[in-house]
């Protein structure tokens, strides 16, 4: 159970990783749109994610940040809480239940930055806490993969909690 808990916390730095990836290639995207002449309004943006017609090739990056987002990394933060109960990792419940309460706040930041443009400032911070917090629970529980924390190369009263 704590290789899951460890490929669980490594996907969800991954995911992270894709979403800065996702939002800056559609921003890019976006952008040559508009120096090529090219409007966006919020009719036009609607449109476009009712239709499924994107105004530019790169208009499908939006759609995925959302959807990475609002799904795939919420539930890999859900499972990683769930396995940490079973995985025995010191702390594991703890870091487990850090990185859901970063991905909700993340969530929540993400949605609430369309209509506070501030917050989305603050998306962009925590996401670095949220990627942060996802690697250092893997390299945590990678120490331990194959043994409990007596005999990992760490010794006990190092081991974080």
């Amino acid at each position: 159970m704590r290789n899951v808990y460890r490929v669980l916390a490594g996907l969800i730095a991954v995911e992270v990783m894709l979403q800065a990836s996702f939002i800056v290639y559609g921003d890019a995207g976006m952008g040559k749109y508009i120096e090529d002449g090219g409007v966006i309004d919020k009719a036009g943006m609607e449109a476009a994610f009712d239709s499924g017609d994107a105004p530019f090739s790169e208009f499908i990056a939006f759609v995925l940040h959302g959807m990475n987002g609002m799904f795939v990394i919420p539930l890999l933060a859900l499972l990683l809480l769930v396995s940490s109960f079973f995985a025995k990792v010191p702390g594991g419940v703890k870091w487990g239940a850090i990185v859901l309460g970063l991905v909700l706040l993340q969530v929540t930041l993400g949605l609430m930055g369309h209509s506070f443009p501030v917050l989305g400032a603050l998306h962009g911070i925590n996401a670095l806490l949220l990627f942060t917090s996802a690697v250092w629970t893997f390299w945590r529980s990678r120490r331990l993969v194959g043994g409990d924390a007596t005999t990992s190369d760490v010794p006990r009263e190092r081991v974080i909690a």
